[in-house]
């Protein structure tokens, strides 16, 4: 057993964890305790100490202080989702612990665990037990323990996931929600295949395969390619994961031999991978978000590639990015990366789908970010929003519950410009906020203004069951629609209409003066016109008003005021 961790171990374990997560993503997704996609807290802590995996790649190991530090600023940018925040607040304290560090033993390894959650408890305003905060404290309290006995790192390490574990099993008694669903805490998993990724690295055991096991499997090989005369210029690839298992990819199967050839879909029940020649490659991106979230994207020339090759040159490919983006970084070095306040007020805002990211635009918000469910934008995501907006002072309208805490961290990276999050946690409540906002006002007015505003809109959702589950007494059928109402089970009903009239007969819609329908991208427009009837029916008091949204997940957000 080796003594001691240098800064290159130290990397190759951090690097080792990234693809120990990314190889068991699906797996801890699937422990998210509602029925309803929420988050997907395997791929957003995944993609989180990915960033940091592929930022220490890049550079060449320094000492431990180093190495945690270059990890803990990539995780801090990189973080998506609560899960993936928290996860950057933990290895944050442990940098803080190691900063001046070569190189490090059990004891300092015991003591930078607790820092972590010293720093991830601080920043968390209402800690509960059962999650993850629980089992990095318990885990790291079992390091501190062993860590008197025994300074070995791979021995203190072992008893910490050891004694992780036992806590993880008792998340299921902890929270409430976790019991009735029968499930463990995901962000507790997650926290553990991280310190177990490091542990088999420090035993020098093989890193796992990069592939998540809940992939597409293909159904053809992409590589064979044929050497037919070439008509369409973009070989590209790409996977979309569904947001609704039970697609019908005809429609969009049709559509891509209208505008390429070599067509292949490959396909389980959660995601496809198409691989297409198109000369609008965008094209077949922007129509495949109508049946999922866009997940890799893959687009190469081959017509260049074919005369390259033909002149002996070094064909370029996607392989090839890394070095292509430093030489633009290295010429566009001069330009300008922040705009300079214009103005006093600037507002982002998070939003899925073309119809709210207009309305959001046709409010004046300044930067619009794509996420929602399913798709947690980054901080780096929402920070490089923020500096493109050339205001002194940026309202940003998160949007949703689990991108609030990315959004705040942004809030000291902001060098010249002040940074205001508001906590709305539906796309209603981000409009309502909006469009109370005063430029003439004072900043505390308009704060005060913009909160009352959103606190008085009640959201309701009309979504899909992704599995069979039993929860609060509903017993839910995988493709059963769902009603929410406050991110809260309203109701379940294998008939969209039946739902929609309970819905609009619920006391918030009953007691509302405005009434808004988004409808989403898979809804027609003769089923939301059906909608809207169902609506100014059963709420003859109020104005009701029918948009589409196209947003994906959810078939339609209806707000009350």
């Amino acid at each position: 057993m080796r003594d001691t961790i240098d800064g290159a171990l130290l990397a190759r374990m951090l690097i080792h964890a990234a693809a120990a997560i990314n190889s068991q993503k699906q797996h801890i997704n699937e422990l998210n305790v509602f029925p309803v996609p929420d988050g997907d807290t395997g791929t957003n802590m995944s993609l989180t100490i990915g960033t940091a995996a592929t930022e220490l790649k890049k550079k060449p190991a320094g000492t431990v202080g180093e190495v945690a530090s270059t990890n803990a600023s990539a995780l801090l940018r990189g973080a998506r989702g609560n899960s993936g925040v928290i996860l950057s607040l933990l290895f944050r304290g442990f940098a803080k612990a190691v900063k001046e560090k070569e190189t490090i033993d059990g004891r300092d390894l015991a003591i930078a665990l607790d820092f972590g959650v010293a720093a991830a408890y601080k920043a968390v305003m209402k800690p509960a037990e059962g999650t993850i905060l629980t089992v990095s404290r318990l885990s790291a309290a079992q390091a501190a323990a062993t860590a008197r006995e025994d300074a070995t790192p791979e021995v203190v390490l072992e008893a910490a996931i050891r004694e992780g574990h036992v806590a993880l099993d008792d998340t299921i008694n902890q929270n409430p929600v976790l019991k009735k669903a029968g499930v463990v805490d995901a962000g507790g998993k997650g926290f553990l295949v991280i310190l177990q990724g490091m542990l088999d690295e420090l035993r020098g055991l093989p890193m796992p395969e990069t592939e998540d096991e809940g992939a597409v499997k293909e159904k053809a090989d992409f590589a064979a390619l044929s050497e037919e005369e070439i008509t369409f210029a973009f070989d590209t690839v790409f996977i979309v994961r569904k947001t609704n298992r039970h697609v019908d990819l005809t429609p969009y199967q049709a559509y891509l031999n209208s505008i390429g050839d070599s067509l292949v879909i490959g396909e389980d029940d959660d995601a496809f991978k198409v691989h297409v020649h198109t000369n609008t490659p965008g094209d077949a991106l922007n129509e495949a978000q109508k049946y999922g979230v866009l997940e890799l994207a893959k687009i190469e020339n081959m017509r260049t590639q074919a005369e390259d090759l033909a002149a002996g040159k070094h064909v370029q490919s996607t392989d090839d990015l890394d070095a292509v983006e430093a030489e633009l970084e290295q010429g566009c070095a001069s330009a300008p990366a922040k705009a300079a306040p214009e103005k006093k007020y600037g507002v982002v805002a998070v939003c899925a789908g073309e119809g709210l990211a207009a309305v959001f635009a046709d409010l004046g918000a300044d930067g619009i970010i794509s996420g929602g469910q399913t798709m947690n934008p980054s901080t780096d995501d929402i920070m490089r929003e923020i500096d493109k907006t050339p205001a002194e002072i940026v309202f940003v309208l998160p949007n949703n519950g689990n991108i609030i805490m990315a959004a705040q961290q942004c809030i000291p990276l902001a060098e010249d410009k002040k940074v205001v999050v508001l906590p709305t946690k539906t796309v209603p409540q981000g409009i309502s906020a909006l469009l109370s906002m005063d430029p003439d006002a004072g900043e505390e007015e308009n704060i005060a203004a913009m909160t009352e505003a959103f606190g008085r809109v009640a959201t309701s959702e009309i979504t899909y069951a992704a599995r069979d589950s039993d929860f609060d007494g509903f017993a839910i059928k995988q493709g059963d629609y769902l009603a929410l109402a406050e991110h809260q089970l309203f109701g379940t009903d294998r008939d969209l209409d039946a739902l929609l009239e309970r819905l609009a007969q619920a006391e918030p819609q009953q007691n509302a003066e405005f009434i808004s329908i988004f409808y989403g991208s898979d809804v027609t427009e003769e089923d939301a016109q059906r909608a809207l009837s169902i609506f100014q029916s059963a709420c003859p008091n109020a104005e009701v008003n029918l948009l589409s949204g196209g947003q994906p997940v959810y078939y339609y957000m209806i707000s009350a005021e």
